[in-house]
């Protein structure tokens, strides 16, 4: 049987589009069955009490030199999406539509490069319906499907789900009962599936704190 390899992602982080474009180099040969996990950012970020980067000027502009670094060095096209931030519902709920009808790859792939490749706005519908288009998938379907209340309310309950688990941004890759957030992790994701990762030789309760000592008021 492959191993699942479940996907949490949100359109807003580059991130996770340039984790996307990295993992057929890690799942390659070996026996691995993709799920994709679309996640709302923001709901994390409120559960956890968190700012996302874009809300902090200076570390906006540094993800964007880094992802920008990383897709020059890796040879991946990437552009800044016309606006950003920007409301990535409806490409989120499009992609969960297309989780259920079975065309989630295609469909993630092409929203992605609109946005992350082309510097498209992903908060169009316009935009959103082109890709699907090049998709070669109903976009009409999805998009009609993208606006019922049962895609609406699956998109909630997939991020409740999320934080449930722990999972606290994107991109988020989650194998058997492992968590690795961040396009950073992937060469631990491939050691993990190889039955290689150095987290198995330690003892997590041996290099954790013994409580805190701080806190920060606000």
């Amino acid at each position: 049987m492959p191993t699942r390899l479940e996907f949490y992602f949100d359109y807003l982080s580059p991130y996770a589009y340039l984790a996307w474009l990295r993992l057929p180099s890690i799942m390659g040969s070996r026996e691995v069955e993709l799920e994709p996990k679309p996640t709302l950012f923001a709901g994390l970020l409120n559960h956890w009490g968190q700012l996302g980067p874009a809300e902090i000027k200076p570390k906006k502009q540094h993800v964007f030199c880094d992802c920008a670094r990383f897709a020059k060095l890796h040879e991946l096209p990437f552009a800044a999406p016309q606006f950003h931030p920007f409301r990535p519902l409806l490409a989120l709920r499009v992609s969960l539509a297309a989780v259920q009808a079975g065309c989630a790859e295609p469909v993630i792939d092409a929203i992605f490069k609109a946005g992350w490749a082309k510097g498209f706005d992903l908060a169009s519908e316009t935009v959103i319906g082109e890709a699907l288009r090049h998709a070669g998938v109903d976009g009409q379907a999805l998009l009609a499907s993208a606006q019922s209340p049962e895609i609406k309310h699956s998109l909630r309950d997939h991020t409740a789900a999320a934080t449930a688990l722990g999972v606290f941004g994107v991109p988020t890759i989650r194998v058997k009962d492992r968590s690795f957030w961040g396009l950073d992790q992937l060469p631990y994701v491939a050691l993990f599936l190889d039955d290689k990762d150095p987290l198995d030789a330690i003892d997590v309760d041996t290099i954790s704190p013994q409580g805190e000592a701080a806190s920060r008021l606000g």
